[in-house]
């Protein structure tokens, strides 16, 4: 693609970057048929390849965007389909945060759009703020119906009850069952520690039994990434270095082997922070440094291995792939492998390319379009005939649950309970998981 950035421009670093970005893209296509939005709406503009031209146009001209292209640009799930598919590849993720970051800084939204966009950017990243906005907002969750648009959307994304506070949340130090034999960091995670704690207990327990201390550090909350893709890059980075210096101190004190991150929308981010400080002289080497031990969970603990399984599985487990995971991170085989080395029956979603609509805040920001993909997921999954189904984000677990009455579930929290854990909430009571512990494979698998 050709491109016409003045020289003055290109002084900028982020333009500069823009511009290589613009110039490896070819025209082809191939990205238009794994794009959901144009998927569900056949609209160029919609596709990768049309918001490239935009945000070529955008970027070029400077100054305030046109409404149309800020439209577009928002429908974008950044669901990183296109990088999957793109043969020249495009590096799609880092065109779309510089766009968006020009469009914060540089458009001015209608004042109900930027209030709800503010609100997000402030009650999200911030658990206690989070915490506090949901045991409100579980008052208004029976009239969610009958509330008009995204306020509608926000309210019918409550959950029925908040969880308590878990003992999971408090810094401090999880020893390893048995001889250690790793040690590791984990992300709490800003509104998964809220919504679903126990995720990370899980995450802990399955962990520590496999012979891995496990470090929870204060200041370790919120890796950056929903208001990094909402263009606000000072509240990103702010969020971004409060974790990196947590976990600093963790490599530089007792050491680290990884940095554990058991949702796959922050660990895309996490693994990314190398290039999100690259020109700052200070945080630059660090970001890097924690960026080059960040891993998911499921890829950190299939190199250590899974212990046999200590209850009798064998359920028909379809697993979701987040888009983060299978596009972002590139990791396809580790959850797999681990479910089946778990013994459950694996089962693929049809068109497991194509987003659920969670996206971070696209299902609040644009909730029809997210309805649309959640139905169409849910469509596919339910085809399968799952006892239940798996993912490795919050965002898609909360997404899809809300479209179908088959259990959804952390990859994690069927591993934990398949090597010794109790019994996940989501699946309590549901025939297929009413089975007894077998003490012979206990105390096999224990030796």
């Amino acid at each position: 693609m050709q491109t016409n950035f003045s020289l003055a421009q290109l002084a900028d670093p982020d333009t500069k970057e823009s511009e290589g970005i613009l110039r490896t893209c070819v025209h082809c296509g191939f990205c238009t048929a794994t794009c959901p939005t144009y998927v569900l709406l056949g609209d160029e503009l919609d596709s990768p390849r049309g918001r490239i031209y935009q945000m070529k146009d955008m970027l070029e001209k400077g100054g305030p965007p046109s409404d149309s292209t800020v439209k577009h640009i928002d429908r974008c799930l950044s669901c990183l389909s296109c990088m999957t598919t793109c043969p020249s590849g495009v590096h799609y993720m880092h065109l779309v945060d510089h766009a968006r970051t020009h469009i914060e800084e540089n458009y001015k939204r209608p004042p109900a759009d930027r209030a709800i966009r503010e609100l997000l950017a402030r009650l999200l990243p911030n658990p206690r703020l989070f915490r506090l906005a949901l045991l409100g907002g579980a008052l208004g969750r029976p009239f969610a119906g009958l509330l008009p648009g995204r306020i509608g959307a926000m309210m019918g994304l409550l959950p029925k009850s908040v969880p308590a506070p878990s003992h999971s949340d408090r810094p401090g130090v999880h020893p390893a069952e048995g001889p250690r034999r790793k040690r590791v960091a984990m992300l709490l995670g800003c509104a998964q520690q809220v919504l679903a704690p126990g995720i990370n207990e899980a995450t802990i327990r399955l962990l520590t039994r496999h012979g891995v201390e496990v470090v929870v550090s204060k200041g370790a909350d919120c890796c950056g990434a929903l208001t990094h893709h909402m263009g606000k890059v000072e509240m990103s980075h702010e969020s971004a270095k409060r974790t990196i210096d947590a976990w600093t101190r963790e490599i530089d004190g007792g050491g680290l082997d990884a940095i554990v991150i058991n949702a796959s929308g922050c660990g895309t981010t996490v693994k990314d922070y190398g290039h999100m400080f690259r020109d700052d002289p200070v945080w630059g080497p660090k970001a890097a440094r924690v960026a080059a031990l960040a891993k998911d969970v499921t890829e950190f603990l299939s190199g250590l291995g899974l212990m046999a399984p200590v209850v009798a599985t064998g359920q028909a487990i379809t697993y979701h792939s987040a888009c983060s995971m299978q596009h972002g991170q590139r990791i396809k085989a580790p959850p797999r492998d681990l479910l089946a080395a778990a013994g459950f029956r694996v089962q693929e979603v049809p068109e497991a390319h194509l987003c659920c609509g969670s996206a971070g805040t696209y299902n609040m920001l644009q909730p029809e379009l997210a309805r649309q993909l959640r139905d169409r997921k849910v469509r596919n999954i339910e085809s399968t005939r799952p006892d239940a189904i798996a993912a490795g984000n919050l965002g898609c677990i909360t997404q899809i649950g809300g479209g179908t009455g088959v259990p959804i579930l952390h990859t994690v929290e069927l591993l934990d309970w398949a090597t010794g854990g109790p019994l996940p909430e989501a699946v309590a009571g549901h025939p297929a998981f009413m089975v007894r512990t077998d003490p012979a494979q206990r105390a096999e698998a224990a030796e």
